[in-house]
């Protein structure tokens, strides 16, 4: 690739927020404060997410410029350890982000189905999400210039909808009267607020996700050894900033004790703002907004799925393209009915939330750790034009730890968690188990 065509500091950091600023942040403040003991723990959640976020994206960049292939993780995992590992998590991941996928259309609903008078359970919601997904699946099968375009318009839109929430900081005549007392002013202890701010992560952790995508442009930024680490310091810099505000509207205009409650609670500080004729018209861009999402992961994973059947870890039949539009047709029905799944089995937001992280947590442990694997054996290009990070082992060992931390948190709280970490485990070795079928089937063959 010509330097000309390589990004810059600027397109780069863009990208980086546009990985991560997701619709998360338009329903987890709740999930996540609900779970906090006291405002500290969850401002504490909000700032560490970050944190962890910068480390992750520091990480995943250099192995990305050491090691730049088509395909991301999967390619990484069979680099860097056995087939069957690298398998079974690149499944996982495809699991993960099904859920992902699934819960935020949940998200997406609740908040169109607050603005219909009628009363409104979680099948409801299940089924206007299905809606959705279907519909974006129709639109992906007519090719990706049509995808892509959607993509950009809607992208627009979700920015917008957090600006409006940072603007409900000029509002003080509107906050919640909320004392301080009100909120907590009970003494707890150091061990209660390290096990409150471990659940709190879960929620955070899913909305600071996709910064792991970094890894697919290590070799594509002009001036990696300067412009990754500024890029990737502006633009997670810059997340937690505008994560932080919202937050801060939340709390401002909700309150603490009563976030906990409310399920679509941009919709509740709109309609302080504005009225309910605002929060209608906010709730239905919102909706859309998290439409950009759900084509998003339509976009992206079935790529995935045509890297390994292109490989023969999967059927060939997942590799297969449509000859007109090069549409990966296959792969894209399955990872839509994957979704649907996942969307009928769990129905509720929280569910969902929880096993797609216990899920990240494997592929981010384990992807985080081949950077030492990838130093060992990559000495040869520490003196040419690739991205080397200085905070080298601290930043992958504080990413590491942190989801070793909220997978620990998922499996200590077990029943709260719904059994997200037993599903979770149970699924990994399931793919393991597969793998080897298929690896014997295809030996036998030849």
């Amino acid at each position: 690739m010509q330097s000309n065509q390589k990004l810059n500091l600027f397109s780069f950091t863009m990208i980086v927020v546009g990985l991560v600023i997701g619709m998360g942040i338009f329903r987890t403040a709740p999930t996540s404060a609900k779970d906090a003991i006291n405002p500290s723990v969850y401002f504490s959640a909000w700032i560490i997410g970050g944190i962890v976020a910068l480390c992750g994206a520091l990480t995943y960049a250099e192995i990305g410029s050491r090691y730049p292939a088509t395909g991301g993780y999967y390619k990484v995992f069979a680099k860097a350890y056995h087939p069957s590992i690298a398998f079974a998590v690149n499944c996982l991941i495809l699991v993960s982000n099904a859920a992902s996928l699934s819960g935020v259309a949940l998200v997406g609903s609740g908040y169109v189905l607050k603005t219909i008078p009628g009363e409104w359970n979680d099948t409801h919601k299940a089924l206007l999400s299905c809606a959705a997904i279907i519909i974006f699946y129709i639109i992906n099968l007519m090719g990706l210039k049509m995808s892509s375009l959607v993509q950009n318009i809607l992208m627009i839109i979700k920015i917008t909808m957090i600006v409006v929430l940072i603007f409900a900081l000029f509002f003080p005549d509107k906050y919640a009267h909320e004392t301080v007392t009100q909120v907590s002013n009970t003494s707890t202890s150091a061990i209660d607020w390290i096990k409150s701010l471990g659940i709190s992560l879960i929620a955070v952790s899913f909305t600071y996700g996709g910064y792991q995508q970094t890894i697919n442009f290590g070799n594509e930024v002009k001036t990696p050894a300067k412009n990754i680490p500024k890029g990737i310091f502006f633009g997670i810099a810059t997340i937690i900033v505008l994560y932080l505000l919202v937050n801060l509207s939340y709390y401002n205009m909700v309150g603490f004790n009563q976030m906990k409650n409310e399920k679509e609670i941009a919709y509740v500080v709109v309609d302080k703002m504005f009225g309910q004729t605002g929060a209608t018209v906010f709730s239905a861009f919102l909706f859309l907004g998290v439409l950009a999402y759900v084509n998003g992961l339509l976009m992206s994973n079935p790529r995935v799925m045509f890297a390994m059947g292109e490989d023969g870890s999967l059927p060939k039949l997942f590799a297969n393209q449509h000859k007109k539009t090069g549409v990966l047709s296959f792969s894209l029905t399955v990872f839509t009915i994957m979704c649907i799944i996942i969307l009928f089995f769990s129905q509720q937001f929280e569910k969902i939330l929880t096993f797609s992280i216990f899920l990240d947590c494997f592929g981010m442990i384990l992807s985080g750790a081949t950077i030492f694997w990838f130093r060992r054996k990559t000495k040869h290009l520490d003196n040419t034009s690739i991205y080397k990070m200085k905070l080298f082992p601290l930043a992958p060992l504080v990413f590491i730890a942190s989801y070793v931390f909220v997978g620990g948190s998922i499996i200590i709280n077990y029943k709260q968690n719904n059994y997200a970490a037993a599903i979770g485990v149970s699924v990994l070795v399931l793919f393991i188990i597969i793998y080897f079928l298929l690896h014997k089937k295809n030996k036998n063959h030849a």
